[in-house]
């Protein structure tokens, strides 16, 4: 895949952070390892993907990557400079011989320059003629947890290895998504000399679940009621992501009808409210029908003047 992020990702160097961030969630999903687990690149590929969401996601970053003043892995770009070692070099075109004008004359001393070099550019190293040394962090290493939906929608702590046998403890946050990167500091590959570590970038892939689904903040679930308690209504036990509540069906329910639980959708840390939980009825017939049920509709059939496709009917032009 190409280096570029904005090729990477498939965006123009317009893009909105909306459109890169829907570009991501895409390319991510289609190219997860374990989605993938018979296909020997999607791990190379998924980890090019989420490096290009690293560098675009954050506006100032994305800037610094437009200005030239980082690569597409974020490594600090180096200032066109070169060392005295290399300017005195007896085979550079540009070398002076002995008692010609320095090209570092007036710009201070070039082991100097040399240091500045290095510090900028984030290299570890030892300056042998100032004795100077540096430093380089570490870099940022990439890993993919599966969370269970549960855990995602209301926060919980997972333990994951990262390299070998380096287990720590995750913080998943309540509300979190799929595609989102957790970020531990200093978890990372070590420093360069005294540089500190990097970090360890941790992409979450949400399972999904058998019984919810989410849109947003909101939590979506099917619920089978029966014929009687469609007609009739009545009390009936949903559940929600907090536990189970009652939910009054009205008397007359039709499948389809969504019935709102306010507050009990997915609520974020800092938020006071949060997402609502939409219920849409399902009738369900029961699963033998004996011979009172059959009765009693085989002779409701009789007297039954209602016609829910009429207007159906009327509006197709049939």
């Amino acid at each position: 895949m190409s280096a570029d992020p904005y090729e990477t990702l498939g965006v123009p160097k317009t893009a909105t952070s909306a459109e890169i961030k829907t570009a991501y969630r895409k390319l991510a999903r289609s190219n997860h390892p374990d989605l993938h687990l018979d296909d020997a690149g999607a791990e190379a590929r998924f980890k090019t993907i989420s490096a290009a969401h690293d560098i675009l996601k954050d506006p100032a970053t994305r800037a610094r990557f437009d200005a030239g003043e980082i690569d597409a892995e974020g490594t600090e770009r180096p200032p066109r400079r070169y060392y005295r070692d290399f300017a005195e070099a007896p085979d550079n075109p540009y070398h002076q011989s002995r008692g010609s004008r320095s090209p570092f004359d007036g710009q201070g001393d070039p082991a100097g320059i040399f240091a500045e070099f290095l510090r900028q550019r984030g290299g570890g190293a030892q300056d042998s003629s100032s004795g100077q040394s540096f430093a380089a962090r570490g870099q940022d290493l990439r890993y993919a947890l599966e969370v269970p939906f549960l855990d995602a929608a209301r926060g919980a702590e997972m333990h994951v290895t990262l390299g070998e046998a380096n287990d720590v403890s995750v913080r998943i946050p309540a509300g979190a998504q799929d595609g989102e990167t957790l970020r531990l500091r200093g978890k990372g590959a070590p420093g360069f000399g005294d540089g500190p570590p990097g970090d360890a970038l941790i992409t979450l892939s949400v399972a999904a679940h058998p019984v919810f689904r989410r849109a947003g903040d909101d939590i979506l679930l099917t619920l089978p009621i029966t014929i009687d308690e469609a007609v009739l209504g009545g009390k009936v036990m949903a559940p929600t992501i907090g536990g189970p509540v009652s939910l009054t069906i009205p008397a007359g329910a039709s499948s389809g009808r969504i019935m709102r639980l306010r507050g009990r959708g997915i609520t974020r840390a800092g938020q006071k409210t949060g997402g609502d939980q939409l219920v849409e009825l399902k009738i369900v017939s029961p699963p033998v029908i004996d011979d009172a049920l059959r009765n009693f509709f085989a002779d409701r059939r009789k007297t039954q003047i209602h016609d829910p496709r009429r207007d159906m009917m009327m509006e197709a032009g049939t």
